[in-house]
């Protein structure tokens, strides 16, 4: 295989950065979920030809026939670019060989020991070594921990006889997505790049900068970009463990946490609110502070701040059970054969995402107390609980009736929440979704 001098690589840089501009590079997108999607639809939209690539033939076929499945992205902006032959998706992946950039956006979990589990990363980067050619400009997305496109990524697709920085481009970009958000899409939220060279570092800029409206800020590294979406996450996992453990410490005390939280914001400066909640979900906040924790133990540090954050974060589904216990106590009732109304499984507002949603926690305690539940959720139609199918629920004044106790755990803006009070006997809202909410002489209590 021929290898490239620098020169070479320089004059490829030059001209990937010219398709870029022009929008004739053809771009690849692996892993077509919650982040791989909306970005390949926005590569698309701005006028490149895109090729999706994911190992789900369901999903594949999906987009191809330009039917939406992330709620991030606008069913009519899919179907168009479908439409116009400006996306098709596959899982054929040596249709790799006909792309000039791809852009790794597959999922990272932890293991059972909560370390990370980079097998959809290794999976993907191998597909990619197959295929790769010259010139080519490869982009890890994916939220992992510090060294990983350097130490795992890079040897990879060096298996190919290519060098990375002499003969094709490897960085690293953290994907930013944050499911429901009104204003911040993929469009516009700034993107950080780091490659392994200078030249990897411009040409992949050259990329964002074509299809994004985000500024794209330049670091010197790879691991400075994985450090930098890390310290993102922990920063919120830490910040709410301390909003968690002050609605603990507020409930013994008999204060309202929620007021004292915007007291507080009320100071100008020094002070960003964070809010409790009945715990953390989502594919980020809960999960992506101990790849750090993890890479922590090659240097022999303990992340203590970090894993003590994620202790609290962690208990709060079981501060929440505790709490309704000691409510319906006050009702003469007991959790065992209570009939309770759970409104809201999605691990945040307006998404319909179950992923490490702590209400799945809240519902295997109240399964496993023997009361009786309903879940409603208006984005959410049926979901896993314990490798069983739970059916949601519509709400209606009956229901509300019946329920010993309403639980608000996700407050979804589509809750008809004056309707929820006039006819709920008590109502648990771990969200503060009723602030400012007429409650109809209903019996009230907050986190």
């Amino acid at each position: 295989m021929t290898v490239l001098s620098s020169k070479d690589l320089s004059t490829l840089a030059e001209s990937l950065i010219e398709k870029f501009q022009n929008k004739t590079a053809i771009i690849g997108v692996v892993g077509l979920g919650y982040v791989g999607l909306p970005l390949a639809v926005e590569k698309a939209k701005a006028g490149f030809h895109v090729i999706g690539f994911d190992v789900q033939e369901k999903r594949t076929d999906m987009v191809n026939n330009g039917i939406n499945f992330i709620g991030d992205v606008v069913d009519d902006d899919l179907r168009k670019i479908v439409q116009d032959k400006r996306l098709k998706a596959t899982t054929d992946y040596s249709l790799i060989s006909e792309v000039d950039a791809v852009a790794i956006c597959v999922p990272t979990p932890l293991d059972m020991y909560q370390q990370p589990d980079t097998s959809y990363v290794e999976a993907s980067t191998k597909e990619i070594s197959k295929y790769i050619k010259p010139g080519m400009l490869v982009v890890l997305e994916s939220t992992t921990y510090p060294g990983t496109t350097e130490e795992l990524v890079r040897p990879i697709l060096e298996g190919s006889g290519l060098r990375c920085g002499e003969d094709f481009f490897l960085a690293y970009s953290p994907e930013r997505v944050d499911p429901g958000n009104k204003h911040f899409k993929t469009k516009n939220t700034p993107k950080v790049v780091g490659g392994v060279t200078n030249d990897c570092t411009k040409v992949a800029a050259s990329l964002y900068r074509s299809v994004l409206e985000g500024e794209v800020h330049e670091v010197s590294s790879p691991a400075v970009a994985e450090m930098e979406k890390i310290y993102e996450n922990t920063f919120r996992h830490v910040n709410i463990a301390l909003a968690n453990e002050m609605a603990i410490l507020c409930n013994k005390m008999g204060i309202d946490v929620w007021e004292v939280i915007d007291a507080a914001k009320t100071k100008p400066y020094g002070f960003m609110p964070f809010y409790p909640g009945p715990g953390l979900g989502g594919h980020c906040i809960p999960i992506d502070p101990f790849y750090l924790t993890w890479k922590a133990r090659e240097y022999n540090y303990h992340t203590k701040f970090i894993e003590l954050a994620g202790e609290i974060n962690n208990s709060m589904p079981d501060f929440v059970v505790s709490k309704l216990m000691t409510i319906l106590n006050k009702e003469r009732k007991s959790l065992n054969g209570a009939k309770i109304l759970v409104l809201g499984v999605a691990y945040k507002r307006d998404i319909d995402d179950v992923r490490e949603s702590p209400v799945l926690n809240i519902l295997t305690q109240l399964e496993n107390a023997g009361a009786n539940y309903q879940v409603a959720d208006p984005y959410v139609a049926k979901f896993d609980l314990n490798n069983e199918i739970v059916e949601t629920v519509a709400i209606n004044e009956e229901m509300l009736k019946n329920a010993d106790v309403v639980l608000i755990t996700t407050d979804h803006t589509a809750f008809d929440y004056e309707m929820i009070a006039k006819n709920s006997n008590l109502i648990f809202d771990t969200r503060n979704a009723m602030k400012n909410k007429e409650l109809f002489g209903c019996r009230y209590f907050k986190l």
